[in-house]
């Protein structure tokens, strides 16, 4: 498509200023679109600052984790990996949801997060549910962080309340011990969760694997994702 320049087209008496911009807008929408994206995986473990775009599906709806990353961020996968993607307005898609961002590698508070701005953030055709992937609690560690993961394991701890944050569960399936964490915007009730700990039931769960400072752990999306499991053998 030919491109006019803008002093010619916004001065131009067939074209309104608007109607210029308008087409400029709609021009650069285009290229955006036609970026080629970067797979997850190679995104994540370029430098602090680089700029990429990345496309998949949402793991994490909007908003989720908002108490404690102070953001209405989401997360998205692709067949590689994930991540978590830092936004300060809430989108109005869901799980599910096929994406594409470009923004900025970053960290925070050493979990690896893409930083964007809601205009670069395009909702895609299609849809499709992002499957958690069957780990250990001993190896929710750094080649998972960002990915839907599923763990399972007894209770090893007490309850502890870090509101106005979450809640902290520790679970072990035997490989070594890891931290629940139950963000307080995913809509858990606190009693609920502290009736399932003393319980001492076993319980699986479905959540993003996450990083805190040198803790690794996993956080549920809504209460669905946390549910008594099978006694682990």
């Amino acid at each position: 498509m030919p491109i006019l320049p803008f002093a010619s087209v916004a001065r131009g008496s067939f074209l309104s200023r608007r109607s210029a911009l308008a087409l400029l807008g709609a021009f650069a929408l285009s290229v955006s679109a036609c970026t080629p994206a970067m797979p997850i995986e190679k995104a994540r473990v370029l430098g602090t600052g680089e700029e990429v775009t990345v496309e998949g599906y949402v793991s994490v709806q909007p908003g989720a984790f908002a108490s404690a990353l102070g953001d209405e961020g989401f997360a998205v996968q692709d067949s590689t990996g994930g991540i978590y993607v830092k936004l300060e307005q809430k989108q109005s898609f869901g799980l599910d949801a096929r994406v594409r961002i470009t923004g900025t590698l970053d960290e925070q508070n050493k979990l690896r997060i893409l930083k964007a701005v809601p205009m670069d953030v395009d909702l895609l055709p299609g849809t499709k549910t992002v499957v958690a992937r069957d780990v250990r609690t001993g190896d929710v560690k750094e080649p998972v962080e960002g990915r839907l993961v599923r763990v399972s394991g007894s209770f090893t701890r007490p309850f502890e309340d870090d509101s106005p944050y979450g809640y902290k569960l520790y679970i072990d399936d035997g490989s070594g011990e890891i931290q629940v964490f139950v963000h307080i915007t995913a809509g858990f009730d606190k009693a609920a969760l502290e009736a399932l700990v003393a319980s001492g039931a076993s319980i699986t769960v479905t959540g993003l694997a996450a990083q805190y400072e040198d803790t690794y752990e996993v956080a549920p999306r809504q209460p669905s994702d946390l549910v008594r499991a099978s006694p682990i053998p």
